[in-house]
């Protein structure tokens, strides 16, 4: 039997299409990207998340020598909420990238690992989580629940099985 998973995103020529919070959400992230330390790949890529609360964090990738532990911006933000404060869910989340070596004007999408990690996110807080992508100039991609990245998710549900 065939089954087909669908969802639906929208997509904007550029952040003055988007709405002022979602505008200057997106700024912050293409701004946050030149401030990666990414000494190996070059490749910077930032993600600025607003809390329930209000309050706007900001992160970018991580290298190091040891390359393949670097640690995305994606999950270095959730792991500083998740730290600094504790039991605020996360509403939105702007990610954007800068590539020096090559374009950076095509929206970016985390990669699996960090699609994991929102997802465990959302399920933490029971809320969904609004993703904008983009790059340094250019389209923006939103998608009003980062779980919708990670159609067949791993969940605790599946450590009880």
């Amino acid at each position: 039997m065939e089954k087909q998973y669908q969802f639906s995103y929208d997509q904007f020529d550029s952040i003055a299409d988007l709405i002022p919070e979602e505008s200057a959400l997106m700024e912050r992230a293409r701004a946050r990207a030149h401030h990666a330390y990414v000494p190996y790949s070059n490749f910077g890529v930032s993600a600025v998340g607003l809390l329930e609360n209000g309050t706007i964090v900001e992160s970018t990738n991580q290298e190091n020598a040891s390359y393949p532990v670097g640690i995305c911006a994606e999950r270095v933000l959730l792991s500083t909420i998740s730290s600094v404060h504790p039991g605020v869910a996360v509403k939105k989340i702007a990610i954007s990238y800068y590539n020096p070596n090559g374009t950076d004007m095509v929206p970016i999408a985390p990669c699996g690992m960090c699609r994991q990690a929102l997802q465990e996110q959302q399920l933490r807080f029971g809320k969904p989580i609004l993703l904008l992508m983009s790059g340094q100039q250019g389209a923006v991609i939103r998608v009003k629940d980062s779980g919708l990245l990670l159609p067949f998710q791993f969940s605790s549900e599946d450590l009880q099985r």
